[in-house]
C-alpha cells in the first residue's frame, strides 16, 4: 500500500505523539473541507501550530494526505495480532466488524470517502494510493472467496470476481450513503446485510432476476 512516512522506530516518541495530533486534525480538516479547500494552515491552527512546524513534520500537503489515507488503514487493522486482515471467512467477518467500527468514527469515514472520490481526478495525490488499495483488496477478498468456494465444493470464478469489486463497492458506497442521512442509514447493519447477500450469492446461487417476471 502506498506509505510516504518514514517507519515509525526513527521518530522520538514526542515527535510521533505531535504527528499523530497532526493526522487526527488533517482527518477533519480534509473530511470537512476537501483535499482541494483544506490547507496546512487550518491543519496547523487546530493543533496550535505554525504553517511551518507541520512541514517540518510531513513536508508538504500532498505527503500529509497520502499519511492520512495511511493513518485509516492501519486504524482498521489496529487491534488484529499481525495488522493485517485475515483470510478466509475471517476476512468476511472483519468486513462488517470494520463497518460497525466506521459507524463510530465518521471523521475518518469522511475523509476517506471524500478523499477516494477526488482520486478520480487528474494528477491527484491519492490516485496511486486508490488503485493500488483497490487492486490488492480485490485480490485478498477473492483469495477469500477462493477458499470458500472450495470448502463448498462450489467454483465460479467470473461470479468470485464480480463479487469481490460488488463488496468494496457496496462498503464504500453505503459509507457514502450514511455520511448523507446518519439517521436513516445504519451503516453496520446495511453493511452485514450486503456483505452477507454477497457471499451468500456466491456460494448459493439462486434464479436469475428474470425468473421473478410474472
Amino acid at each position: 500500500m502506498a506509505n510516504s512516512r518514514s517507519p515509525a522506530t526513527q521518530h522520538r516518541p514526542g515527535t510521533l505523539e505531535k504527528r499523530e495530533q497532526i493526522l487526527k486534525a488533517a482527518v477533519e480538516i480534509f473530511g470537512n473541507k476537501g483535499s482541494a479547500n483544506g490547507t496546512l494552515a487550518d491543519v496547523a491552527e487546530q493543533v496550535g501550530m505554525t504553517h511551518a512546524g507541520v512541514l517540518h513534520h510531513f513536508g508538504s500537503k500532498q505527503k500529509l494526505l497520502l499519511e492520512v489515507l495511511a493513518y485509516r488503514d492501519q486504524a482498521d487493522v489496529a487491534e488484529l495480532a499481525e495488522r493485517h486482515i485475515p483470510g478466509g471467512l475471517e476476512l468476511f467477518l472483519h468486513l462488517v466488524r470494520t463497518a460497525y467500527v466506521n459507524a463510530q468514527r465518521p471523521g475518518i469515514v469522511q475523509a476517506y470517502t471524500v478523499l477516494s472520490s477526488e482520486s478520480v481526478t487528474d494528477r491527484h495525490p491519492g490516485r496511486e494510493y486508490f488503485e493500488e488499495r483497490y487492486t490488492t483488496l480485490r485480490r485478498e477478498v477473492s483469495e477469500a472467496f477462493q477458499e470458500l468456494c472450495a470448502n463448498e465444493g462450489v467454483a465460479d470464478t467470473e461470479a468470485i470476481a464480480a463479487a469481490s469489486a460488488a463488496i468494496l463497492a457496496v462498503m464504500d458506497g453505503l459509507q457514502l450513503q450514511w455520511l448523507l442521512h446518519p439517521d436513516i442509514i445504519d451503516l453496520g447493519t446495511a453493511s452485514e446485510f450486503a456483505i452477507r447477500a454477497i457471499v451468500n450469492g456466491v456460494l448459493h446461487p439462486g434464479p436469475a432476476l428474470e425468473a421473478h417476471r410474472r
